[in-house]
């Protein structure tokens, strides 16, 4: 977690990013203790508020767990959910508006999937 806040959005879902982040990167494995609000609050010197506000979200989404009196861990199969997540995030942000514009040019599926073809990335 060596990343630098930004004015881009809320510090508490960057906070929640970079544990995320952390997690995808296997930085945090499962059943790993994650940086409590303290440290983060010190590391980011940022509000412990703010910083519970991000880790709670994980918890919410299952991603962490608390354990009383110890702290909080990276659950069991996180990095899965955290995937499947940003994958119908990218889906619904990025792929849905890319068909719908294309829909709109008359651009066909086919005639979509041979230009990412033919990009350098499109291998």
């Amino acid at each position: 977690m060596n990343e630098i806040l930004s004015q881009e959005k809320s510090i508490y879902i960057q906070i929640k990013e970079m544990i995320e982040n952390d997690i995808l990167r296997e930085i945090l494995l499962e059943e790993e203790r994650v940086p409590s609000t303290n440290e983060l609050a010190r590391a980011y010197a940022i509000n412990p508020a703010t910083a519970a506000k991000g880790i709670n979200l994980l918890v919410d989404e299952g991603i962490l767990y608390k354990k009383r009196g110890i702290g909080m861990f990276v659950q069991a199969g996180a990095k899965k959910k955290i995937v499947e997540k940003r994958k119908k995030n990218f889906y619904d942000d990025y792929v849905k508006r890319l068909m719908a514009e294309a829909a709109s040019l008359g651009i066909t599926r086919e005639e979509l999937i041979g230009m990412i073809r033919e990009t350098p990335s499109g291998k």
